[in-house]
């Protein structure tokens, strides 16, 4: 009987056989297909047996056939694509691994809105930076988070920042996202920014503290944390978030006050690189050896009001003694001699804003240094 016969009584056997028969006579006819062994009219035959199986009334042969195509470049373009716009159970293996599907396979399957599906193309061993985007603008939180723990996933600074947009609130997400490596340092202030919202809105700290004491705290801890996040930021991105923080509004006079206190020089120079308009060659040769003269004129051109000129550049003249190691010094002797260059408890009136920051700074490095200190005895 030759390979043509053989399939045409599989078919005709087919219409009687119980399910679980249909469905291992299914996996053979797809691994007899996809071994390559078969001569051409046979595979023809074969490809015709399979598509028509694609109409088997049980999810469960339908399945059967899904998971043996499941992982072959050779499975029939046409049979792949239709399991995968089966229902679940039967799509899942296909959309899950097929090398057969393409972007435009998966990018429209994404399109449609199942959840289910979108969750198991997003947990692909390899997302391709399209297909990232797409589940970015359009998937179910749940396919987002699957997609975020996917370190198997090409996706562009556009699509975290999408992320952030649609879900920054969500709790998982924003842990994913911070545990991410590739995350663009402009979404890492993002994600501050809807953690400190969350705390902020949160009814156990509404009723602890009031709500605008708990607005307060928040952008407190939001400027905090930025600080702190410039740490972790590679100096290749200093610009992409000096940038994000200035269209944010949140590039204020107060904030690069405490980027001066805290030691953040070269963030600082390149802040003064994006509001002064000047070369980052010349910046940068001025805040390493600069006269008063010239570093305050750059100050004031860029926008830095006349009276944060002495403190800075009394900030300025430590931290390069401290670099050359002519000095041992930190924030918390920084923040004191920029308080007492603007008279200390006692400033001039068109001071007393400035002064009260530069205060808080150094109370709050004073409360930092003690609690690392006791921390340290603690674990003595």
């Amino acid at each position: 009987m030759t390979g043509v016969k053989v399939i045409q009584h599989f078919m005709k056997w087919m219409e009687t056989a119980k399910v679980a028969e249909r469905a291992a006579a299914a996996v053979a006819l797809a691994h007899a297909y996809l071994d390559g062994k078969l001569a051409f009219e046979e595979r023809y035959a074969a490809e015709a047996a399979m598509t028509a199986l694609l109409d088997d009334p049980s999810s469960k042969v339908r399945a059967a056939l899904a998971e043996a195509v499941s992982m072959s470049r050779h499975a029939p373009v046409q049979v792949v694509a239709a399991l995968a716009a089966d229902q679940p159970d039967v799509a899942g293996p296909v959309l899950a691994r097929s090398p057969v599907l393409s972007d435009t396979d998966l990018i429209e399957c994404i399109s449609e809105g199942r959840e289910a599906s979108q969750c198991l193309i997003a947990g692909r061993p390899r997302v391709s930076m399209g297909v990232a985007a797409a589940i970015a603008e359009v998937g179910a939180l749940e396919a987002c988070l699957v997609l975020a723990d996917n370190s198997g996933a090409d996706i562009a600074s556009l699509s975290f920042r999408r992320l952030i947009e649609r879900f920054g609130s969500d709790a998982r997400l924003r842990e994913a996202l911070f545990a991410d490596p590739r995350l663009p340092s402009d979404c890492r202030h993002k994600l501050l920014v809807h953690l400190g919202e969350a705390l902020r809105d949160a009814p156990f700290v509404k009723a602890l503290v009031g709500q605008v004491r708990a607005e307060k705290l928040t952008r407190e801890a939001c400027v905090r944390a930025s600080l702190t996040l410039i740490d972790s930021v590679e100096q290749n991105e200093y610009e992409a978030l000096v940038e994000h923080l200035r269209l944010s509004g949140e590039l204020s006079t107060g904030f690069v006050i405490r980027l001066v206190a805290h030691g953040k020089i070269d963030f600082f120079g390149t802040v003064l690189v994006a509001l002064a308009g000047q070369p980052e060659a010349r910046v940068r040769a001025l805040l390493s050896n600069g006269r008063d003269v010239a570093i305050s004129a750059l100050l004031q051109k860029a926008g830095l009001a006349r009276e944060t000129h002495t403190p800075v550049l009394r900030a300025l003249d430590l931290w390069r003694d401290v670099a050359c190691g002519k000095r041992i010094a930190g924030p918390q002797e920084v923040s004191w001699l920029m308080l007492s260059a603007i008279g200390g408890t006692d400033p001039q009136p068109e001071s007393a804003e400035l002064a009260g920051l530069l205060r808080t700074i150094h109370l709050e490095v004073l409360r930092e240094n003690a609690r690392i200190q006791a921390q340290a005895i603690a674990a003595a």
